[in-house]
């Protein structure tokens, strides 16, 4: 590259994720970001950070479902 020349960033891709509210549960949200003076967008990105963010890689083994779910004698 040329010393004076920027090198230029790489372009963000974002994804559509949609979900279904019924109106009841739609207006609420909308009444509870009013309150707390945040977007839907925001809350719901803030109630599933712990999922999202961490896992794009491989998944820890805690996680994984196993055949026998219930771990009596451990």
């Amino acid at each position: 590259m040329p010393p004076g020349s920027k090198r230029r960033r790489k372009k963000t891709k974002f994804v559509k994720i949609t979900i279904k509210l019924s109106t009841r549960q739609k207006k609420s949200l909308l009444n509870y970001c009013r309150a707390r003076r945040t977007t839907p967008n925001k809350l719901i990105k803030k109630s599933i950070k712990r999922y999202i963010n961490g896992f794009d890689k491989n998944v820890p083994q805690e996680f994984y479902v196993t055949e026998n779910q219930l771990d009596l004698f451990d």
